[in-house]
C-alpha cells in the first residue's frame, strides 16, 4: 500500500509499505476513506521531529471502514465505519485512573508514535475508536479528531452559558474552538485573528464579532471589543510568541486565559499583573476520547461546521505542494483532507 513516512526534517515520502500484519487482541485494521492533515504534521515536517518518532506514517485524523478484526473486538465488526480518536493510553496508570487519558504516562498517539492514518491501511486499538453514524459523510468524520481536541479546550476553559469569549487565532485548531464554544452558550464570543477569510469562517460558525489585528495591538482590540473591561475567558490558539502575556493582560479581572498554542520556545509572561487581577491561567493537552469524540460527532452531525472549515481534498501524491507546504506557510484557509486512494 501507499503511505505517507515521515523521516525527518523535510523528509517525507509517499512511497510503498507493508500492508499492517493481522490485527493483535483489540485491534482492528481500518481501509482509511479520508485522513486530513494539520499544522502539527506541518510543523513535523518543517523543523520536527517535535513529538514524533521517525520513521512513522503521518496522520492522526482519519477515517474509514473496518476490514479485519482481532481478538476481543465484540463491540465492531467488519464493514462497520469508525473514526479514531488516534491518542492511546495505557488504562493503568494514576492519570488514566482519574480519568484524565491524555495524559496517559505511556500515551502514544497514531501519526507520531505509530503509524498512522496517511496510508491505504491502518492497525487501529478499538478503545481510540467510536461509530459513526449513517448520515455523516466521510469528509465530516475525517475531522471529528481534531473537533474533539477543541472540544476539550473549551471544557478545559470552563465557559458558560452567558459569558463574555475570545478566542485569537481562528485558523485550524481555532476554528473548532469557535464551535465548541457557541455549542457552550458563551455571548459575545469574538473571534480575534489576521486573515479575513478565516474571520469570515469564524462568522459563520458562531462568532458573534470579529476582529481583524493585522495591524492593531492585541490587547488594546481585546479590551475594545469588550467594553474596555476584557472577556470573562480568553483562548489563544495562535502559538504566537507575544499572545500568552497579550491574553494575561487583555482579560478581565477575576477572568481566565487558556492556552491552547504550542509555544517552540519559553515566554516571558507578567506574573505579578495576573496575580493581584487573580486571573486563571489553565493550559490544555489532545482530548479525552470517551468524552469529547462522541460530542465530536453529535456536533458534526447536527451542524454544518464540516462544510465552513473544510478546504479541499487532495491525493498522498499532493500531500507535500498541495497540504503541507501551505499549512507550514499559512497559506491554507481551510482543513484540507487526503483521501489516500486518489
Amino acid at each position: 500500500m501507499r503511505a505517507a513516512v515521515y523521516r525527518g526534517p523535510g523528509n517525507l515520502q509517499v512511497t510503498e509499505v507493508a500492508e499492517p500484519g493481522p490485527p493483535a487482541v483489540g485491534d482492528v485494521v481500518i481501509r482509511v476513506r479520508r485522513a486530513a492533515i494539520c499544522g502539527t504534521d506541518a510543523a513535523e515536517w518543517e523543523h520536527g521531529p517535535l513529538l514524533a518518532n521517525p520513521p512513522v506514517t503521518l496522520g492522526h485524523e482519519f477515517t474509514g471502514e473496518i476490514v479485519e478484526l482481532g481478538p476481543s473486538t465484540d463491540a465492531f465488526k467488519t464493514g462497520q465505519r469508525v473514526v479514531s480518536g488516534a491518542g492511546i493510553w495505557c488504562g493503568t496508570c494514576e492519570w488514566c485512573q482519574r480519568g484524565r487519558t491524555n495524559l496517559c504516562a505511556r500515551y502514544k498517539t497514531l501519526g507520531l508514535h505509530r503509524d498512522g492514518g496517511l496510508a491505504g491501511y491502518v492497525l487501529v486499538p478499538t478503545k481510540t475508536l467510536a461509530h459513526i453514524p449513517d448520515d455523516l459523510s466521510d469528509d465530516a468524520a475525517a475531522i471529528a479528531q481534531p473537533m474533539a481536541v477543541a472540544l476539550h479546550a473549551v471544557r478545559r476553559s470552563r465557559v458558560r452559558p452567558g459569558e463574555s469569549c475570545v478566542v485569537v487565532g481562528v485558523g485550524g485548531i481555532g476554528a473548532f474552538i469557535v464551535a465548541g464554544a457557541r455549542s457552550q452558550g458563551a455571548s459575545p464570543l469574538i473571534a480575534i485573528d489576521v486573515d479575513e477569510g478565516r474571520l469570515s469562517t469564524a462568522r459563520g460558525l458562531g462568532a458573534t464579532a470579529v476582529v481583524n489585528v493585522r495591524d492593531r495591538d492585541l490587547v488594546e482590540a481585546v479590551r475594545a471589543a469588550t467594553d474596555g473591561v476584557g472577556p470573562d475567558v480568553i483562548i489563544e490558539a495562535t502559538g504566537a510568541p507575544h499572545a500568552p502575556d497579550a491574553a494575561l493582560r487583555a482579560v478581565k479581572r477575576g477572568g481566565r486565559v487558556l492556552i491552547v498554542g504550542l509555544q517552540a520556545a519559553p515566554r516571558e509572561i507578567d506574573l505579578l499583573g495576573a496575580t493581584v487581577a487573580e486571573i486563571e491561567l489553565t493550559t490544555t493537552l489532545a482530548h479525552v476520547c470517551d468524552q469529547d469524540l462522541p460530542e465530536a460527532i453529535r456536533i458534526l452531525s447536527t451542524t454544518d461546521v464540516a462544510e465552513r472549515t473544510i478546504e479541499r481534498t487532495i491525493g498522498l501524491d499532493d500531500l507535500l505542494e498541495g497540504g503541507l507546504r501551505p499549512l507550514a506557510e499559512r497559506r491554507a484557509k481551510g482543513k484540507i483532507l487526503v483521501d489516500p486512494w486518489a
